[in-house]
């Protein structure tokens, strides 16, 4: 029971495929992976976040399920002439573990255990339970149209600013050399009336809210105190 059934795999085939890649993307995918990446607009909000995976010279983006074949249609209109293919790989799925040993940590955080890519098998369970526990957030509902660096990116190991140009580079630069990021993304208990996302079932939703008015009831982890004024 490792599947997160919400989530696809897109395959980045061809000649160039990672120099490709490497020009649009957040992280550098030339180097070790996985790594968490996102792709911007020129603004330096984000469209889509995704895990990128290597096969071979093959690309593979672990991504939403749900925005899989928008990811797909973005990524074409960058492609122009390229020899690149760019397409769902079915015969993979997502998986995840909290406490196996199987795949590889979890580029964002050690805590959200392993993952890998494989045949699908049964459904996980806990997931989401899990991301939202440790104040991690992913997917268009809970990031979408936020500046990349306000989803918390930069504590999560999801920008490189040594390797090169991206899209949306110049804002998302000038904000951490000039450490502006005046608004986060927080996990909060219960129903929020800001809430960017909601989850009646586990009690939480995810606000964007400024720092220096912090919801009372929002969780701040570990990991993102001491990004936070004092």
């Amino acid at each position: 029971m490792t599947t997160l059934t919400d989530r696809a795999v897109l395959r980045l085939s061809g000649e160039g495929v990672t120099d490709f890649l490497q020009g649009l993307v957040t992280n550098n995918v030339a180097a070790d992976l996985p790594v968490w990446a996102g792709l911007l607009t020129p603004q330096g909000k984000c469209l889509f976040d995704f895990i990128v995976w290597a096969d071979g010279e093959d690309r593979m983006l672990d991504c939403e399920a749900d925005a899989a074949d928008d990811l797909a249609k973005r990524l074409t209109l960058y492609r122009l002439r390229r020899p690149i293919t760019i397409e769902r790989d079915e015969s993979l799925a997502v998986h995840w573990s909290r406490n196996g040993d199987e795949g590889s940590q979890d580029p964002r955080h050690p805590a959200l255990g392993k993952r890998w890519l494989a045949p699908a098998t049964e459904a996980a369970e806990g997931w989401i339970a899990h991301r939202l526990s440790l104040g991690v957030c992913e997917g268009r509902a809970e990031l979408e149209n936020l500046l990349w660096l306000e989803t918390n990116a930069g504590e999560l190991n999801g920008v490189d600013f040594k390797k090169g140009c991206f899209v949306g580079q110049e804002n998302t630069a000038r904000m951490n050399w000039r450490s502006k990021v005046n608004r986060r993304l927080f996990v909060v208990e219960g129903a929020h009336e800001k809430a960017r996302a909601t989850y009646p079932d586990l009690n939480r939703s995810v606000v964007h809210a400024r720092i220096d008015s912090i919801p009372d009831d929002a969780q701040i982890p570990d990991w993102l105190k001491d990004a936070l004024p004092s």
